[in-house]
């Protein structure tokens, strides 16, 4: 830290990350305005898990064939979306704009969240602060790409076919569907963090892989748990989709505490 840094009052310091919040808004705000100016292509990607020819169906199809399993892509072209509200398809619009606007925004806010901070850094923090802001934001966007590529169309295939009586059709609700795909695509990319989490708290002496290990048994339950209150859906199947990779992750984040003790 420079000593030119040292003496920064702490209104200079307020006023530096005020700086920092004016920028982030406003790139947020940026991203937000391209989001909602590429409304065609953006809802063609987040209605693309709900289509036949979506590309995990095709490829579990393929798959099927090679190994002469019986297995027909699923057919979801009876499947209906409606709007009830008058004002519904608008606010949608602005909700997936904002949401798309955070998502393209956050590079750059911890980018300059982080250059806030680091003068207060020794050398070694900044060497382990720099790679758990790395890893933390590519955790997080395989979270968001697993839900979109293989949890969240199987879910709706398993949802939107899933019937109590012959006569009751499925019409899914827009809100529903946007609100669904968001909140799960938010709480996969969270739980994606696991092991930076874990990670963190064995570097400042808090967690071993021993107590984790130890534990086992009762994480799984506990996750079991965390996944079934937050699982929008409350179906069995997505439950499952939902627990068997965090729990992997948390066998993950054993082995990577293992090779920082040894």
């Amino acid at each position: 830290m420079s000593a030119q840094e040292n003496n920064l009052s702490f209104w200079e310091h307020l006023d530096a990350l005020r700086v920092v919040i004016i920028k982030s808004l406003c790139a947020w705000i940026i991203g937000a305005i391209c989001v909602f100016a590429m409304k065609k292509t953006v809802f063609h990607l987040l209605f693309a898990p709900s289509k036949s020819d979506f590309i995990l169906f095709r490829a579990i199809c393929r798959v099927a064939q090679h190994f002469n399993a019986n297995f027909t892509t699923p057919d979801l072209s009876d499947i209906q979306f409606l709007n009830t509200e008058l004002t519904a398809q608008f606010t949608t619009h602005i909700q997936v704009s904002l949401w798309g606007g955070l998502i393209i925004a956050i590079p750059l806010i911890i980018y300059w969240l982080y250059g806030f901070i680091s003068p207060a850094l020794y050398e070694k923090e900044k060497h382990y602060s720099t790679i758990a802001l790395s890893v933390s934001i590519l955790l997080f966007t395989l979270g968001v790409l697993l839900n979109y590529f293989l949890i969240f169309p199987l879910s709706f295939r398993f949802l939107s076919g899933y019937e109590v009586y012959s006569e009751v059709h499925n019409q899914i609700s827009l809100s529903s569907y946007i609100s669904t795909f968001l909140i799960l695509s938010l709480l996969m990319g969270l739980l994606f963090e696991i092991p930076i989490l874990t990670w963190f708290l064995n570097k400042i002496g808090i967690l071993k892989a021993e107590t984790l290990k130890y534990y086992r048994r009762h994480t799984f339950v506990a996750i079991l748990i965390v996944a079934a209150v937050i699982t929008p859906t409350g179906d069995p199947f997505t439950l499952l989709l939902v627990t068997l990779p965090v729990y992997l992750l948390y066998e993950l984040s054993i082995l990577i505490i293992r090779k920082n003790q040894s």
